[in-house]
């Protein structure tokens, strides 16, 4: 009897072999860590219809290792959603910091600025309502951007992964880092095509294709790390 193909979906952020071992880092190592109003902005966040979107808080931990070892002072965000991301950048660069956030859509941002506003970080931020290339391209063209910026995360539509690679490697100095995340794609990376859910297919293609590319850049230095959703951190080299 032919067995039937397995339909897989994306429930949680985790790619580890059980969900209860993801638990046990969230509940071990993550959350006793989560500052405060960083866990407050997962809790708003978990009231939107999209909450997955939000970056895994996980991945977060790991964004603020690298900030601060970078002693990343310019960063630049491209997809914001709530700001979970965002208020833990600001939290982790100096006060005279500053971060350029792009987003198309206000409304998600404007759920978690409060928040942000209560961290007293609000200063750091710069926001930006437009579509991303369009955004990116105005700073490029800006004669002193080049090289400008020490930190860089995508989280946004994977159609534009590329394009806003491309970019960033003009706007990050050598040396800085460009992290993407949902490299991953709930695992469905991995799996086969016929065995991938509809609505995770279009997004599992245009992940595989970034993911080739990047393996192939030798503008920079990558780490796949196996975290959240996927996040590839790039380290400019050239």
């Amino acid at each position: 009897m032919e067995e039937k193909t397995k339909v897989f979906s994306s429930s949680n952020k985790g790619l580890l072999q059980s969900k209860e071992l993801y638990q046990y880092i969230l509940d071990t190592s993550v959350y006793p860590r989560e500052p405060e109003l960083l866990r407050e902005l997962r809790e708003v966040t978990a009231t939107h219809p999209r909450a997955g979107m939000g970056t895994a808080p996980d991945s977060g931990q790991l964004m603020a290792i690298l900030l601060k070892l970078l002693n990343a002072k310019r960063t630049i965000e491209i997809g914001v959603f709530t700001g979970y991301s965002l208020l833990l950048t600001a939290l982790n660069i100096p006060e005279d910091g500053k971060i350029i956030a792009i987003d198309e859509d206000s409304a998600a941002y404007e759920m978690g600025l409060p928040i942000i506003k209560k961290a007293g970080v609000e200063h750091k931020i710069d926001f930006i309502e437009s579509k991303a290339l369009q955004a990116l391209d105005k700073i490029v063209q800006k004669p002193d951007s080049e090289g400008s910026f020490d930190f860089a995360f995508v989280d946004a539509d994977k159609v534009n992964y590329w394009n806003y690679h491309e970019r960033l490697l003009k706007l990050v100095k050598v040396g800085g880092l460009a992290v993407y995340d949902n490299t991953l794609w709930g695992g469905s990376v991995a799996m086969p095509e016929d065995a991938v859910g509809h609505m995770l297919k279009e997004g599992r293609k245009l992940t595989i294709e970034f993911n080739n590319l990047l393996a192939k850049d030798a503008r920079v230095q990558i780490c796949h790390a196996s975290i959240g959703d996927g996040m590839t951190i790039c380290k400019r080299i050239s």
